[in-house]
């Protein structure tokens, strides 16, 4: 089966430092994949390169066989794009705003609206002001913005953070709903208890390294782990 993505010995500069040392991994069509790690250790930047945002200053990557440098369009045309720190528009309903993305995409308003409403669960608060929603409430028409697009590959960096048992556990199930649909998601996350649930499979990424890749299960399993916390603290033990 061909993949969804590849990411193929890339590495990242800025200036002297070396964001990513060459990065490799490949996500299969329908998979949800995670990159997981503590702060700073290079999730972001990898997922910017694959959002054609920024580009590898060596090695490459591809989405459904698309060069992420070469064919940035024809990639762009493929994946949504969810950025840990993003806004919302302030001023404008949450209907406002999927109206407009529905125009974007060429999606049925209604049907859009339908499916907006159904993935963020705000019910009669899509009426209401983006400025006025709690973060939760942002973080979750952010999402449903993401997934009307209908994206091939929806690429979420750190969907869940910030946010309270009941937003996270909304949010990793209409993650689990549409990729049981066939969308393929790469989600980066430093919360390493939740992607045991969520992740069909994960890399765990520590100072630009990719430090083990596989099942969730088999990798605490291979290192006598209990969590993957505790596989984590080990492969850096290990490495010291």
């Amino acid at each position: 089966m061909a993949a969804a993505v590849e990411v193929d010995g890339v590495w990242k500069f800025f200036g002297e430092r070396a964001a990513l040392k060459g990065v490799s991994f490949r996500v299969s069509p329908g998979e949800v994949f995670g990159l997981i790690g503590p702060n700073g250790a290079g999730k972001t930047t990898c997922f910017r390169i694959l959002a054609t945002i920024l580009r590898p200053s060596r090695g490459g990557a591809k989405i459904f066989g698309f060069d992420v440098v070469r064919d940035a369009q024809e990639v762009r045309s493929l994946i949504s794009y969810l950025p840990e720190e993003a806004g919302v528009y302030r001023s404008l309903s949450g209907v406002d705003y999927i109206r407009f993305l529905a125009r974007i995409y060429n999606r049925d308003e209604v049907e859009a609206l339908h499916e907006a409403e159904e993935v963020s669960g705000l019910g009669d608060a899509l009426r209401s002001r983006m400025g006025s929603y709690s973060l939760g409430m942002r973080r979750r028409i952010l999402l449903a913005g993401a997934l009307i697009a209908r994206p091939k590959v929806a690429i979420l960096d750190e969907p869940t953070s910030g946010l309270d048992v009941m937003h996270a556990v909304y949010v990793r199930d209409v993650i689990k709903k549409y990729s049981r649909q066939g969308m393929t998601f790469l989600i980066s996350s430093h919360n390493m208890l939740e992607v045991e649930y969520l992740c069909d499979r994960i890399a765990i990424i520590d100072e630009g390294v990719i430090i083990a890749e596989g099942q969730p299960k088999y990798l605490k399993e291979s290192a006598g782990a209990e969590n993957l916390e505790e596989l984590f603290l080990s492969l850096k033990r290990g490495a010291q």
